[in-house]
């Protein structure tokens, strides 16, 4: 054993450890690579000692990059502090280990000049693919990386980007809220949804949601963003004519949280005067009034599918792109039980 520092040991060369044990600097090369079979079991002992009293580490990036390999994985998302965004990348970076490699992460916080820049610093730490989740808004330094490593999207579609694409069955969780809605004796529906700022998955949900609408004559429904004025547009929805009871639909997380906000702030009773459903399923649903019905979406799965995908083009898998949609699992809780009839 030894008791050197971690500065210390920053400090010292494949050339220390040469001459610690008296031998030439490749067959240290050789001991701390791919090759120390190459060596007499006498030579690979007296470097290994040499590399325990000096405490000695080998830079991973440089041997990495020396054999054409980094097994570093990079991710892009566009707001980490999104529930959502933490578990897709905790599934990544497990599956990441699992299989011997690490995962680099860059946040954009939703700012397109901090993506441009983030795609420029993944790319010179050679990662060897990358997994994106974000606005997508620099398409053209997205297409180029696409021509050098495997590219997996997860959540949001990039236009003409031909890669695999990892997400929620957006149409069917649609379908399954409006469903479980109508089946509780609600009538009259509001979405919820962040701004679209051409996400795919929020276009796709509000479209799905005015599609279905249509088809269901039960029903009536209006999409409202979140923003300064989410309390007025809910107090306005509460108060206006309607074709029975009212309920919102929150079509993620970040969206659930401000209308929960917003309807405490207009003095609204939870859940008597109104019934909530949300995408996604987050810690604190269970605590607010009877707890918030959810659509809740498998997201260590969908993380570690990504990976997974990934790791298949990198080991030469040149099938045409994948779409992986997987299916919401319905939570009831009390938000949704107010007109039950059951």
């Amino acid at each position: 054993m030894n008791d050197f520092s971690a500065a210390q040991r920053s400090r010292v060369t494949m050339l220390d450890v040469a001459e610690r044990a008296g031998v030439s600097k490749a067959s240290v090369s050789r001991f701390i690579g791919d090759d120390r079979a190459l060596l007499s079991e006498a030579i690979a002992l007296r470097i290994e000692q040499a590399i325990d009293e000096l405490g000695y580490r080998p830079n991973q990036m440089a041997r990495g990059l020396k054999r054409g390999r980094t097994r570093l994985i990079g991710m892009l998302v566009a707001d980490i502090r999104n529930p959502y965004s933490i578990a897709v990348m905790h599934g990544v970076e497990t599956a990441c280990r699992a299989h011997g490699y690490s995962l680099v992460v860059c946040n954009t916080d939703r700012d397109d000049e901090q993506e441009r820049q983030h795609l420029a610093l993944l790319r010179s730490y050679n990662i060897e693919g990358l997994i994106v989740n974000t606005l997508g808004h620099h398409r053209d330094e997205l297409h180029e990386l696409r021509r050098e490593m495997p590219l997996v999207l997860v959540d949001r579609k990039v236009d003409g980007l031909d890669s695999d694409m990892i997400g929620l069955n957006n149409p069917q969780a649609v379908e399954m809220a409006l469903a479980h809605l109508e089946q509780r004796g609600y009538r009259d529906v509001l979405l919820v949804t962040e701004p679209y700022d051409g996400t795919s998955s929020r276009i796709e949900r509000v479209s799905s949601f005015q599609a279905q609408i249509q088809q269901r004559s039960g029903l009536n429904g209006a999409v409202v963003e979140t923003g300064d004025d989410l309390a007025t547009h809910l107090q306005t929805f509460l108060h206006k004519p309607d074709l029975g009871p009212k309920a919102l639909f929150c079509a993620n997380g970040v969206a659930a949280l401000a209308a929960t906000h917003a309807l405490r702030r207009i003095g609204s009773r939870l859940f008597e005067d109104i019934g909530l459903i949300a995408l996604d399923d987050l810690d604190w649903y269970p605590l607010v009034g009877s707890g918030i019905t959810a659509l809740a979406q498998p997201t260590e799965a969908i993380g570690a599918r990504a990976f997974e995908c990934l790791l298949k083009r990198l080991r030469g898998d040149d099938e045409a792109a994948r779409v992986v949609d997987f299916a919401p699992v319905l939570v009831v809780r009390g938000s949704t039980l107010g007109f039950c009839s059951d």
